[in-house]
């Protein structure tokens, strides 16, 4: 996979998912911008190994469900690199567990806009420096499709939302932009640290056929695929990578 000459923005690009995403891209020859949220360290760190290595990125913090921040990041590129060719999108997450009978409006707002209306703002904003031939890769989730474990009705709905997005996106976008969405299962990552108990996790994993959690490395080189010449004909796509969980 050769990216060569082309600026990826990544999102979420701190830690987990996207940090791997935006290390992934700059192996395969990218400039990237890295947006990042709280994960400082992972973020500068991130820039640092990229810079070893002869890549160039730079990091920037901000809140991706703000549309100032967004369109600051986007404009923070093109001055640095001139160009837009890949948006990986990772921002997002769950938030909370939230049962039915606990979740309230600001709460379901607050992951929609996490994790949907966020992924909305960077099109919308990166799209008018995207040149011909662009890709567009963003984090949907197992969740979108099969409802999420307990408590994740906002979540699930909203990565459901992204699911959907890609398809209405890859339609409109079309023949210049591709964009597609990969769906992580239960990947080794702060997300499951956090929300998943640990019997849940090794139970999960041992059902699966391949009988492990994934890694972000493996979610980071799909996004990778994805975003490169090599998937040339590949848009509207969400691709599952759950090591057989699901499906679909």
């Amino acid at each position: 996979m050769n990216l060569t000459g082309k600026t990826a923005i990544v999102t979420g690009g701190g830690r987990d998912i996207g940090r791997a995403t935006a290390l992934r891209l700059a192996k395969a020859g990218a400039n990237v911008a890295i947006n990042y949220h709280s994960s400082a360290d992972g973020a500068t760190s991130a820039v640092a190994e990229i810079e070893a290595q002869g890549g160039a990125a730079f990091a920037l913090q901000g809140d991706m469900t703000s549309e100032a921040e967004v369109a600051k990041l986007v404009s923070a590129t093109m001055d640095k690199f001139g160009s837009v060719d890949v948006l990986a999108h990772v921002t997002g997450g769950l938030v909370a567990r939230k049962p039915l009978p606990e979740l309230t409006i600001e709460h379901w707002q607050t992951v929609m806009d996490l994790n949907a209306t966020s992924f909305l703002h960077l099109v919308r904003a990166a799209l008018p420096n995207m040149v011909n031939g662009g890709s567009i890769v963003v984090t949907a989730s197992q969740a979108g499709r099969d409802g999420g474990g307990p408590g994740a009705i906002a979540y699930a709905a909203s990565k459901g939302a992204v699911v959907t997005m890609v398809r209405g996106m890859a339609k409109e976008l079309g023949p210049n932009i591709r964009v597609n969405s990969v769906c992580p299962g239960m990947i080794d990552t702060d997300f499951h640290n956090t929300f998943t108990k640990p019997e849940v996790r090794k139970n999960v994993a041992n059902a699966t056929p391949l009988k492990r959690e994934g890694t972000s490395e493996d979610v980071a080189n799909l996004m990778c695929y994805l975003a490169s010449d090599e998937a040339a004909f590949v848009t509207g796509a969400n691709l599952d990578i759950n090591g057989g969980t699901l499906f679909s």
